[in-house]
C-alpha cells in the first residue's frame, strides 16, 4: 500500500510540473523570427518599399531564442502609440539570429550591431544605409519596456527628423 502512494503522489507532481512549464511557455509571445528567411532578399525588398514610400527601414534583429526579443516585438504591436508611429514612418523587418541561421554576412554590412546584444535595432534610410544602431537595452523599464524612451528614438529617426529642411527658419 505505501508504493500506491507514493506513485499517486509523484503522478500528481508531475502533473503540477508539466502544468507549471506549460503555463510559463505559454506566456511567451509567438515565435516572430523566421530562420530559413534569406535577410538579404528580405532588406532588398523593405529598402525599396522605403524608397518608394518615403520612409526608412527598421529591422528588429534577434531570434525565437531570445525572451526580450519576443517581449519587445509584442510590446510595440500593443502599445497604439509605438505601432502606428512604426507603419507611419518605417518600413519593419525582422532578421533573425540563432544557431541554425546568424545572418553573419548581413551582420556585417549592417556595422556588427549585435555587439549590443539582442534585441537590438538597425535603421536604415531609403536607400539602405545605416544611420543609427539603437540598444534596446536601454529601451527597459522594470520588467519590461517604456514606451517613452521608444518612441524617442522613433521620432528621432524619421525622414522628417532626419531633413535638414526640418529645422532651417523660414524666411
Amino acid at each position: 500500500m505505501p508504493t500506491i502512494k507514493k506513485l499517486l503522489l509523484l503522478l500528481i507532481l508531475c502533473s503540477f510540473i508539466s502544468v507549471s512549464a506549460q503555463t510559463k511557455n505559454d506566456s511567451l509571445p509567438p515565435k516572430i523570427y523566421n530562420p530559413q528567411a534569406d535577410a538579404k532578399v528580405e532588406l532588398a525588398k523593405a529598402v525599396k518599399l522605403a524608397d518608394s514610400s518615403n520612409k526608412n527601414v527598421l529591422i528588429q534583429i534577434g531570434g525565437n531564442w531570445c525572451p526580450w526579443c519576443l517581449r519587445l516585438h509584442q510590446f510595440c504591436k500593443n502599445s497604439f502609440v509605438i505601432d502606428s508611429t512604426l507603419k507611419s514612418s518605417y518600413i519593419f523587418a525582422l532578421v533573425n539570429y540563432s544557431k541554425e541561421n546568424k545572418n553573419e554576412d548581413i551582420l556585417a554590412q549592417l556595422g556588427y550591431p549585435q555587439r549590443f546584444h539582442f534585441p537590438v535595432w538597425v535603421i536604415l534610410d531609403r536607400s539602405g544605409k545605416v544611420v543609427h544602431i539603437q540598444d534596446t537595452g536601454l529601451f527597459e523599464a522594470g520588467k519590461g519596456y517604456g514606451e517613452e524612451k521608444i518612441m524617442s528614438v522613433l521620432k528621432n529617426w524619421t525622414i522628417e527628423a532626419m531633413d535638414p529642411k526640418t529645422y532651417q527658419k523660414k524666411k
